[in-house]
């Protein structure tokens, strides 16, 4: 499937037919997630509750850094 960047104020932004935002229940305001690699682009779909699980746990691995250095001698 073929789409066309376009200018979206001072960016460029694609238009995801309807097909694809139906087909894997899309709706606005939904977060993706680019992924640039082997030369190609990949959008995903994101875990809204995960990623606040894991920045959830980005600051208690940061407040009990030490503790958690010393469990895991």
């Amino acid at each position: 499937m073929e789409i066309r960047l376009r200018r979206v104020g001072n960016s460029l932004g694609v238009i995801l037919p309807k097909e694809i935002l139906d087909r894997y229940a899309l709706r606005e305001g939904d977060d993706l997630e680019l992924v640039a690699e082997d030369g190609k682009l990949t959008l995903h779909t994101t875990d809204v509750n995960f990623q606040r699980q894991i920045a959830a746990a980005r600051i208690v691995m940061e407040k009990y850094r030490v503790a958690l250095k010393k469990l895991a001698e």
